[in-house]
């Protein structure tokens, strides 16, 4: 920095300022400190500087080590609001969810002295496994259940919400046998999405049953899709993503079960590729870069010492091809 400063004719604190972005210096003198540092190839010392400040400007995600839509997509907005907060990332994905695993990745951020942790797992086994660090390093779960005697900030999207506007989109076109291919219920999310349903259905005075078990894979759409076209297909089937209802989609096809005239399908997660789908897929979309956005606000508050409204984002509703009126 000195050697910058004096390239660059100011003083040492004029060229933190610059690093700083700080609004007080003026044009000319920030374009002078940001030739010199160009010629320089000068980059700061991050080691020195959290030494100094005892600060890293670090913030760990524990993630789970799945190829799914949805906490992938969470991790990208979550990764990219960081850094337009100034602050670096390091991920831990879990192969395996289990309490040796999530303690060794919180161990590793603990050695990194990160400042704060986001976990992208709503799980309720990795809930679980964090509560022994809850009071030595500020937490924003994704998705997660409030747990008494744990303290920690929880963000996410009305998971229960969007199944609501996916069951209430096929009751308002006429549809009474609503059938729901659930996600694993040791999921929050899935949970959530069954409870969406089932309340969306009682309050049109429609026993909704129980949901078929399934899990996030489209191979048990498949499997579930070809058995129902075998047995009979109902009015509609609400798919916990996007990606159970493409193995539906297929099966449907082969079985020679038209979509959406025998049967409507709504997924949840509007994955890019859902507008593409054979047909085009009526599903319900999450708001992951607002979600990711809100996760670091909340974690920066959290580091601060304060709290925020832990209010869930509103999804959408985002109607395709794939649903019609009822036969």
């Amino acid at each position: 920095m000195s050697d910058v400063a004096r390239i660059a004719g100011v003083s040492h604190q004029t060229v933190s300022r610059v690093l700083n972005d700080h609004p007080s210096v003026r044009p000319q003198t920030r374009e002078r400190v940001l030739e010199a540092i160009a010629e320089l190839g000068y980059r700061r010392n991050s080691a020195a500087r959290a030494l100094v400040t005892r600060r890293t400007g670090t913030i760990g995600i524990i993630c789970i080590g799945l190829p799914y839509f949805g906490p992938t997509s969470t991790l990208i907005a979550v990764e990219e609001a960081a850094r337009h907060a100034g602050y670096f990332v390091s991920v831990a994905t879990l192969a395996e969810i289990d309490a040796a695993h999530v303690s060794r990745a919180v161990e590793h951020f603990l050695s990194q002295a990160v400042e704060g942790i986001i976990v992208i797992a709503p799980q309720d086994d990795v809930r679980d496994a964090l509560v022994p660090f809850a009071a030595q390093v500020p937490l924003v779960m994704i998705a997660a259940e409030p747990s008494p005697g744990f303290a920690y900030q929880t963000m996410s999207v009305d998971q229960e919400l969007g199944a609501r506007l996916a069951t209430r989109h096929l009751l308002d076109l006429g549809h009474r046998d609503i059938v729901h291919l659930a996600g694993p219920l040791g999921w929050v999310d899935a949970r959530a999405r069954v409870a969406g349903w089932h309340a969306e259905l009682a309050a049109a005075g429609i026993d909704s049953g129980d949901p078929i078990a399934g899990d996030w894979s489209p191979d048990r759409g498949y499997e579930v899709g070809r058995q129902l076209a075998r047995e009979g297909v109902p009015d509609a089937v609400f798919a916990t993503n996007d990606q159970v209802a493409l193995g539906l989609l297929r099966a449907f096809a082969e079985g020679g079960v038209a979509v959406p005239r025998d049967v409507s399908v709504v997924g949840f997660d509007d994955m890019l590729e859902s507008a593409h789908f054979l047909p085009p897929l009526t599903t319900i979309r999450q708001g992951f870069e607002e979600l990711g956005g809100r996760c670091i606000t909340m974690l920066i508050a959290a580091i601060g010492g304060a709290e925020l409204d832990p209010t869930p984002i509103p999804p959408r509703l985002i109607v395709r091809a794939s649903t019609g009126p009822a036969r």
